[in-house]
């Protein structure tokens, strides 16, 4: 971080130079102006902006246009030196009128920023980074300022950012989940950092159980510690959805505590519940979601629904925020959103088939049709099946029986498996939303049918007993994604595969296996290179020996994939046996 290192060695350079306020100025407007530069609309630092009303703030944020506002829009600023404590400035009857007048006030003394806004006639902090642990250390830091940057750069920035944007307008899905993940990359940081993550062991040995896999050294104690702050932040944007589904009154505002209420997902309920207390503290993540519930607090809810129910908000929600979060993993992840005319078509399909070559008049809505999704995601094509079913069901007995009827297709023979569980989150929320507007409101202990699961292992009892988890939480998707692999007669498999594996995660002996069919042929060329260790080969097999070895002994795979399977040479033997090319976007068998 270029900008902070110069912000570090100007402070350094002038340091008893110059006094000890006002000397560093420059550096701090250069510095927020170097992160205003990259916000829309662009933002620009003045220092000491023309006098409002008797009121000459240090420091004043202001919209980038040719003729700026008559007064700082973006709020002031006031800059004390680094001895002084910013809690205390900021109950400083100064600090109260800047607030009154402006509506936002930075305050920092260099090392410790603090944004407040003016609540209740009192000044309520929104968000806070350090720098430093107190003056002398600011100090150290500052006289190795290249190590500094490195390590604190990108987060200070983040700050200023998030400070730059404190008043915009957050009406739209992309802005919302720009801001969560800012505080989700705060939250990563600080769990990374922590020099003991044994709060953390009590959930991460039963998840690495559950789902059959390993999460190894470096990047795989990555992989972990991103896959729960997406869920817990997701959980959080889950529960505030759900809340305002409740029609809250005006003037109540969504809370922390609200999440168990407003969610009642066993697994996000009981990890929230492992890591509340003293570990949420210890951990330092309490703070971070609490950030979260304040800019969830700011949103303007009739603007930003309007967008979510036309646009589907709720599903395109989730790749903002990973792109926002954590870039590299998103595409590691193979995170893409599936335009829903592609899903819309391949269930149409996927109801065609059953209607025409299977013998099934009502399709997807005939109730001996069991389907799963392997990979749901966010359950897009989960919605998207329950929406056609929904439909025909209307259809076919009226609009009194389709709620029930819909309600038990939803949580008897539409499933949905996810190894991730922020997407898993995202999907039971999904899958709750329309269910209630379509009057066939879940009651009770009764949930969707999707489970937190490894889709490529479990299939086979002689692999995997019975087995109990040591943290209860992860018990019941176990035992119901077992049941599902073991004795639904399984009758259609669609959806989108990940094509890659995921970096620092060890797989089980049972799915590296899946792919062996496919490295001899009966006749043709050999197979050869690496391609048939591509993940979506894998969900191929799975898919192909579900429908052919289990009941009903036949069925539809509708999957996206690459088109390396046609003519790669590793992959000859893919199709050759017990499946055929069918037209449209899958195989059927």
């Amino acid at each position: 971080m270029d900008a902070v290192r110069a912000y570090l060695e100007s402070l350094s350079q002038s340091r008893g130079v110059g006094t000890a306020e006002t000397s560093g100025y420059a550096a701090l407007k250069a510095l927020v102006d170097s992160v205003g530069a990259q916000v829309q609309p662009k933002i620009t630092y003045v220092i000491h902006p023309a006098q409002q009303r008797g009121s000459l703030p240090d420091g004043g944020l202001y919209e980038k246009r040719k003729t700026l506002s008559p007064q700082p829009d973006r709020g002031a600023v006031e800059v004390k030196p680094a001895t002084e404590a910013v809690a205390q400035t900021a109950q400083s009857e100064q600090a109260l009128r800047y607030l009154r007048q402006f509506g936002l006030l930075l305050i920092t003394n260099y090392w410790h920023f603090a944004l407040y806004q003016l609540r209740d006639g009192a000044p309520e902090l929104l968000d806070e980074f350090r720098l430093a642990d107190d003056a002398d250390h600011f100090w150290e830091l500052a006289s190795r300022p290249a190590k500094a940057a490195r390590e604190r750069g990108p987060a200070l920035a983040e700050f200023l950012r998030r400070v730059c944007m404190a008043s915009a307008p957050l009406d739209r899905p992309k802005i919302v989940a720009e801001f969560l993940a800012s505080h989700a990359r705060d939250a990563l940081t600080t769990i990374e950092a922590a020099p003991d993550d044994a709060a953390l062991t009590q959930v991460r040995k039963p998840l690495e159980d559950a789902l059959g896999i390993t999460f190894n050294e470096e990047e795989g104690r990555h992989f972990f510690h991103s896959t729960l702050v997406q869920t817990l932040f997701y959980g959080l944007f889950s529960a505030w959805v759900l809340w305002h589904e409740g029609k809250p009154r005006l003037g109540d505002s969504f809370r922390l505590n609200d999440i168990y209420q407003y969610f009642r997902l066993p697994m996000l309920s009981g990890l929230l519940g492992n890591l509340t207390g003293s570990a949420m503290d210890q951990l330092g993540l309490r703070k971070h979601l609490e950030r979260g519930v304040r800019v969830l607090d700011r949103v303007d809810r009739p603007a930003f629904f309007a967008s979510f129910e036309t646009e589907g908000a709720v599903q395109y929600f989730y790749e903002p925020f990973l792109e926002a979060f954590d870039p590299d993993l998103r595409k590691q992840l193979g995170v893409w959103y599936t335009p829903i005319e592609i899903v819309r078509y391949m269930v149409g399909r996927v109801d065609q088939v059953l209607r025409t070559e299977l013998n099934l008049p009502d399709g997807l809505a005939d109730e001996r049709v069991v389907v799963l999704d392997p990979c749901c995601g966010t359950g897009a094509y989960l919605v998207e099946t329950l929406r056609l079913i929904q439909t025909r069901l209307t259809e076919t007995h009226g609009e009194a029986l389709a709620p029930g009827l819909l309600r038990k297709a939803a949580t008897e023979r539409i499933f949905g498996f996810e190894l991730l569980p922020a997407p898993y989150v995202v999907s039971h929320l999904q899958l709750g939303l329309l269910l209630a507007r379509g009057h066939a409101p879940l009651k009770g202990e009764q949930r969707a049918g999707v489970f937190l699961t490894n889709a490529l292992t479990g299939w086979d009892p002689a692999e995997d007993g019975k087995r109990q988890l040591n943290l209860y939480i992860f018990q019941p998707d176990y035992e119901k994604a077992r049941a599902v692999k073991r004795d639904q007669p399984i009758l259609v498999i669609l959806g989108n595969p990940p094509y890659n594996g995921y970096a620092g995660v060890t797989q089980s002996e049972e799915e590296r296996r899946l792919s062996e069919d496919y490295r001899t042929v009966r006749s043709g060329p050999t197979p050869q290179g690496q391609g048939l260790n591509d993940l979506y080969v894998r969900f191929f097999r799975m898919a192909e020996r579900r429908i052919t070895e289990g009941q009903p002994g036949h069925g539809i795979v509708s999957f996206i994939s690459n088109y390396s399977w046609l003519d790669s040479l590793s992959c000859p033997g893919m199709g050759s046996a017990t499946s055929k090319p069918s037209i449209g976007s899958g195989w059927t068998i």
